[in-house]
């Protein structure tokens, strides 16, 4: 299987948009999905954007052979530590589910790593449920350190 790893585009927005309510229903919470499609793009690809991602694409299949299909994403944003500096943050991480376990999250987290040290930040971070085993083991291959120790805070206005 051909994987390529590149930037989002806006093209890419409607079905990475898509993988995010995939992504909902899989954290039980497909309710909480409340951005549009187009405050998501605009976040993106609008005047001042606040996030950048990069997609796993494979071939569709469709005859004229340039076609592609995204089957995964990490999407991130640069955040300021008081203690760190510039890190930045892991948003999400998903691979549909037909695809995981053939190293797709592998190939987007390297690239990330890689974007990470080539912007001259000091770190990546990112939250991961405390019962999704998978991806607990997952971030573990990498020698990666998880905190259960902070509680999570939030208030939303909408």
């Amino acid at each position: 299987m051909h994987i390529k790893i590149r930037r989002a585009t806006i093209a890419d927005c409607e079905r990475m948009f898509e993988l995010v309510k995939e992504l909902a229903a899989f954290e039980k919470a497909p309710e909480k999905v409340t951005v549009s499609l187009d405050h998501f793009i605009n976040s993106g690809f609008g005047e001042s954007p606040v996030w950048w991602a990069f997609v796993a694409a494979v071939p569709s299949g469709k005859s004229n052979g340039d076609e592609e299909f995204v089957i995964g994403f990490a999407l991130y944003y640069i955040r300021f530590s008081t203690w760190k500096g510039q890190r930045m943050y892991l948003e999400d991480l998903l691979v549909t589910e037909s695809y995981r376990g053939q190293g797709v999250g592998t190939l987007l987290f390297d690239r990330l790593l890689t974007e990470a040290k080539e912007k001259n930040l000091n770190g990546l971070c990112w939250q991961v449920l405390d019962w999704n085993e998978p991806a607990i083991r997952f971030y573990k291959k990498y020698d990666a350190s998880l905190d259960f120790e902070w509680a999570n805070g939030d208030i939303s206005f909408n």
